[in-house]
């Protein structure tokens, strides 16, 4: 079947099935233009519980179909590349957390949004990198656990030094392998360019960028700011995006290897396959469930 066929058919069963499509950021091009919704992990998982629809497709990781199933157990959550997951949340399990609950008895522990269900049913708070400062910045307790990302929790712990942080030795093993050298080259190549990076990069590539956000942060500045030209620290499938609603400005790549390669899992063929057949469906037992849902719900009080 060729692209145009699968789409128009995509188009029908979603129909008939009642079903939203959701695409984070980051997925291929074409995933992004299919679904009906683009957003990061939060906004899409809001989208789902407030949709009407009773089938959720989720174009994304793991960890996203799981949040979304958290936060709308009635629906259905397809998610068609069942085997995209992400290594920075398969780096905090609930068994170590509760290791680290007992190590520091009076903090608080607030999980990144990028971790399994069973880790958020362990933990206090969630945040997503839009909210993290706002939320550790405005809880009540003074001393937190920050998982699994410690370059997210270095860059909030610089901007919230009254709280004592211990981080979780985690990383995005996308976001963490640009170095310096890297910003250094492409500032050379396009000195009137703005350099715009994810927290989930290194300190010290922080450090040297002109605007420092989540993805919804980074396509927010690019759409109100002046600047015509701008270098990308962040997975590449933000761009396409960026591009479409900004087609006169310019876009550069702060590094090549700047690709999920479980965020490009999912296609068109496989999201076809799994409206023709329902599956696979992704669900969250109810005694995870609702331990998590009160760690997410948590955090959209902070957002």
């Amino acid at each position: 079947m060729d692209l145009a066929s699968a789409v128009n058919e995509i188009n029908q069963l979603r129909h008939e099935r009642e079903a939203l499509i959701l695409a984070h950021n980051y997925q291929n091009d074409a995933i992004q233009d299919l679904a009906d919704q683009v957003g990061d992990s939060l906004a899409l998982s809001q989208a789902a519980a407030a949709s009407k629809a009773k089938v959720i497709v989720f174009c994304g990781v793991h960890f996203m179909a799981e949040s979304a199933s958290i936060l709308a157990p009635e629906k259905t959550i397809l998610f068609p590349a069942e085997n995209a997951g992400c290594p920075m949340a398969d780096m905090a399990d609930a068994e170590e957390v509760l290791k680290w609950r007992e190590r520091y008895p009076k903090a608080a522990v607030v999980a990144y949004v990028n971790t399994s269900a069973a880790v958020k049913a362990v933990s206090d708070y969630c945040c997503t990198s839009a909210n993290a400062i706002k939320l550790i910045k405005n809880i009540p307790e003074s001393e937190i656990i920050f998982l699994p990302d410690q370059n997210l929790g270095h860059f909030v712990a610089k901007q919230v030094p009254e709280k004592k942080i211990h981080l979780w030795p985690g990383y995005c093993v996308t976001h963490h392998q640009v170095e310096p050298k890297d910003v250094n080259l492409v500032k050379e190549l396009h000195p009137d360019a703005l350099v715009l990076v994810h927290p989930e990069c290194r300190p010290e590539v922080t450090a040297l960028a002109d605007f420092v956000g989540s993805t919804s942060q980074i396509i927010k500045y690019v759409k109100t700011s002046s600047n015509q030209k701008f270098i990308i620290g962040t997975e590449m499938g933000i761009i396409h995006g960026l591009q479409k609603e900004n087609p006169t400005k310019t876009f550069y790549l702060l590094n090549k290897g700047l690709v999920c390669p479980n965020m490009k899992q999912t296609t068109i063929p496989k999201v076809l396959k799994s409206l023709q057949t329902m599956q696979p469906v992704v669900s969250v037992p109810p005694e995870i469930r609702d331990k998590a849902a009160r760690a997410l719900n948590r955090m959209l009080e902070y957002v």
